[in-house]
């Protein structure tokens, strides 16, 4: 019998896996808003224009899809914005997502201290930090991006070690320059 983590992983068109998640949040109210594919188009763009070759962008792209299932909409819960990922991942595991995966939706957050960590949730990581200060929150407007880059080096991924935090960097000015 196929399961539904057999189903999504099947949908290589990037539009129907979002079509896919947008159901199930229908059907059993998991978060999944407009902040979930903005991240997901840029770890898209980041995997495809600086040829990001040692992953896979399928399981990378529904991991970001599925990753914050379990997140709260309130952020001033600190229990729950420290406990979601790993919640998520349990959720996750009882759709029929093997070990791998939902382990890589655990690790994108660092709270769950999950180790060794893998290279797909280090574009996660990266992507949730980068991302969410780009986005207009309740309690503050979004980050310009020199702004948010800074932050992401310097304060977010200060003394933690992320394979593509360099990559990610060359990534972000070389598509701030397109846009300008």
């Amino acid at each position: 019998m196929e399961t539904f983590a057999d189903y999504i992983l099947s949908e290589h068109d990037y539009i129907k896996k979002m079509e896919i998640v947008y159901y199930l949040k229908k059907r059993t109210n998991i978060f999944f808003d407009n902040s979930v594919i903005f991240k997901t188009e840029l770890a898209r763009m980041f995997i495809e224009d600086m040829e990001i070759e040692d992953v896979d962008k399928n399981i990378v792209l529904t991991a970001c899809l599925l990753c914050f299932c379990k997140k709260s909409n309130d952020p001033q819960n600190l229990s729950k914005v420290k406990s979601y990922a790993k919640e998520g991942a349990k959720y996750l595991q009882s759709l029929g997502f093997d070990e791998r995966f939902c382990k890589i939706c655990e690790q994108v957050n660092r709270y769950s201290e999950s180790e060794p960590r893998e290279k797909e949730s280090d574009i996660l990581e990266l992507v949730d930090n980068f991302g969410g200060m780009l986005l207009n929150r309740p309690e503050r407007r979004g980050f310009p991006v020199d702004e948010a880059l800074v932050l992401l080096e310097f304060r977010n991924m200060k003394g933690k070690n992320n394979y593509y935090l360099d990559k990610f960097k060359e990534f972000v000015v070389i598509t701030e320059e397109i846009a300008v």
